[in-house]
């Protein structure tokens, strides 16, 4: 005779492991707790990297102190579908620089206020690896 309770436990794994199996809870995720955006937020400078992202959509914001009126973007993504826009507000809230990072190159923004500038990676079905930094102007 089965144990019926114990079948159901079986049964109830077995369940939660298709789950798991299905949402993908696996390094390959995008932006997932195993592939994080490795950011380096320094006195002079911001740099912004995310490998094997697929099919992302979602933003990140980050606030960086730029000393300076203008900072200089390199923008060196390998983008294979979707879109990844990078925006960047300066202290007073202009928008200061809006690019697809697809673009590639490298491009100063327009000239803004010194102090708390905002950095935001908006994505749209992104797959690929982003890749951005921002040198405080001189």
């Amino acid at each position: 005779m089965i144990n019926r309770k114990r079948l159901s436990g079986w049964a109830a794994i077995l369940a939660l492991c298709t789950l798991f199996a299905a949402t993908g809870c696996s390094d390959s995720d995008p932006v997932s707790p195993g592939i994080q955006p490795e950011i380096i937020n320094g006195t002079q400078s911001f740099e912004f990297q995310v490998s094997s992202v697929r099919n992302y959509t979602g933003s990140f914001s980050y606030t960086w102190d730029n000393a300076s009126t203008f900072a200089s973007v390199d923008l060196s993504s390998a983008i294979s579908g979707g879109t990844a826009v990078l925006t960047i507000k300066e202290s007073a809230g202009t928008v200061v620089y809006t690019r697809s990072m697809a673009a590639g190159g490298s491009m100063d923004t327009d000239v803004g206020v010194a102090g708390d500038w905002v950095l935001t990676v908006a994505l749209t079905g992104a797959s690929g690896d982003l890749n951005f930094r921002a040198d405080e102007g001189t």
